[in-house]
C-alpha cells in the first residue's frame, strides 16, 4: 500500500498563487505530472444517462420507478449520472456561483485567512502545496463543513462569519441554503438509490437524514501549460455522493470503460457520482468511479462539489439483503471519520483508497487484538 508521507516542513512550501502562476510560461516543476498521468486532448464525450427527477417529485409511481432504475443502471456501470428537474431554485444556484467568483477574486492574503490547517479538510487551499511536493493540482478551494442537524442549522453562516468576518456573513447565508437544497437533493437521491439496490427507499434515506457532509468551492484559474498538468488528479471521492455543478468551460474527466472521456457541462443540470463510502455500504454493488479535472490556458474554471457523507457516529456497514453466501462481506465496517482522517493524515486519494483503507482498518484491529 503506497501511504504517502507528508512534507515534514523542512523548507518553506510553494505558495500557489493563481494571480501571478496564471500568466507564467513555465510551470513549476512540482505541478507537472508525469507523462503517462498528464491529459489528452480531443476526448471522446461520456454518454451519461440523464435522471429526470420531475416525476419522482411531483409522486409518480411510474416515474419513480423509472429513475430509480435508470440510476441503479448508471451506478453498476461508471457510477455517474446527471439529474435534471431537480427542484434547485435558479436564483440560489446563481448566487453560489456569484459568491465563488467573490471568494477567489480576493488578493491572496484574504484568502489565506481561511487557511485550511495540516491535517484538516476545511478551509482555503491554495493547491496542496503543504501536504505534497510532487504531482500538485492546479487549483484553489474553500471546503467547509454542513450538517443536517437541527442544533447545528446555522454551522456554515457561522463558519463565514468567524473565519472571514461580519462582510462575509452573506456568503455564509447563501451557502447554508445551498447546501440545505443539496441535503434535501441527495436525499431523495438515496430514495433512488435505495429502491434501485431492492432495500427500500427508506433505508439509505434514513442513514443519511441527519448527514454530516462537505460543500467545497472549486477554482482552477487558466494554465499556459495546461497538457503537463491537471486541475485535480486521478481519484475517487472517499465521500457517500457527490452532487457537483459546472460552469460551462468543461474539464470534467471520466475513466470509463479502460478510458477516459470527458463530461460536458448541462447548464440546468447537476452532475452526480458515488463515493468510496457508499460503494462500501452497497456491499460493492455500485462503484464509486475514477475521475479527474483538467485545466485550459484560456479561462478559469469554478464548480460547486456537494460532498454527502453520514452522521460521524454512523457506522457503515451494507444492509442484510446486500450480504449472503454467495456475496460475503468485501469491506470491514468503518465510520467515515475513520476514512477522512486515512484520507487527509495517510494516503492522497485515488482509484484505491477503499482498498488501501481496508486493509489499514484491518491491520490496525488485527494489533489491537494482539
Amino acid at each position: 500500500m503506497a501511504i504517502e508521507k507528508q512534507q515534514q516542513g523542512e523548507q518553506s512550501p510553494l505558495v500557489f498563487d493563481a494571480s501571478v502562476l496564471s500568466h507564467q510560461t513555465q510551470i513549476p516543476k512540482q505541478f507537472i505530472w508525469p507523462d503517462e498521468e498528464k491529459p489528452l486532448p480531443n476526448l471522446r464525450e461520456l454518454p451519461v444517462p440523464l435522471l429526470d427527477l420531475n416525476g419522482f417529485l411531483a409522486h409518480d409511481a411510474a416515474a419513480t420507478n423509472k429513475a430509480a432504475k435508470l440510476v441503479g443502471e448508471a451506478c453498476e456501470k461508471h457510477g455517474f449520472f446527471l439529474v435534471v428537474n431537480h427542484g434547485v431554485d435558479a436564483k440560489l444556484l446563481a448566487d453560489a456561483h456569484k459568491c465563488m467568483d467573490h471568494f477567489f477574486d480576493l488578493p491572496l492574503a484574504e484568502k489565506q485567512r481561511a487557511q485550511r490547517k495540516v491535517g484538516e479538510h476545511c478551509g482555503y487551499a491554495s493547491s496542496f502545496t503543504g501536504r505534497f511536493s510532487s504531482k500538485l493540482p492546479w487549483k484553489e478551494t474553500l471546503s467547509f463543513r454542513f450538517s443536517a442537524e437541527e442544533n447545528e442549522a446555522d454551522i456554515v453562516r457561522g463558519y463565514f462569519k468567524s473565519t472571514m468576518g461580519e462582510d462575509f456573513e452573506h456568503l455564509g447565508r447563501v451557502y447554508q441554503h445551498y447546501c440545505k437544497a443539496m441535503s434535501r437533493l441527495s436525499l431523495g437521491i438515496m430514495e433512488l438509490l435505495g429502491m434501485s439496490l431492492g432495500v427500500g427507499r427508506d433505508y439509505f434515506r434514513d442513514f443519511f437524514e441527519e448527514n454530516d457532509s462537505i460543500m467545497r468551492l472549486n477554482y482552477y484559474p487558466p494554465c499556459q501549460k495546461p497538457d503537463q498538468t491537471l486541475g485535480t488528479g486521478p481519484h475517487c471521492d472517499p465521500t457517500s455522493l457527490t452532487i457537483l455543478h459546472q460552469d460551462q468551460v468543461g474539464g470534467l474527466q471520466v475513466f470509463a470503460d479502460n478510458e477516459w472521456w470527458s463530461i460536458s457541462p448541462v447548464a440546468d443540470a447537476f452532475v452526480v457520482n458515488i463515493g468510496d463510502t457508499f460503494m462500501a455500504l452497497s456491499n460493492g454493488r455500485y462503484k464509486s468511479c475514477l475521475h479527474r479535472a483538467v485545466v485550459n490556458s484560456q479561462s478559469p474554471r469554478k464548480s460547486l462539489a456537494f460532498f454527502l457523507s453520514p452522521k460521524r457516529d454512523r457506522v457503515v456497514s451494507p444492509p442484510n439483503q446486500l450480504v449472503n453466501p454467495t456475496v460475503p462481506r468485501i469491506y470491514p465496517d468503518f465510520t467515515w471519520p475513520k476514512l477522512l482522517e486515512f484520507t487527509q493524515k495517510h494516503y492522497r486519494a485515488d482509484m484505491n483508497t477503499l482498498d488501501a483503507f481496508s486493509s489499514w482498518i484491518q491491520g490496525h484491529a488485527a494489533a489491537s487484538r494482539s
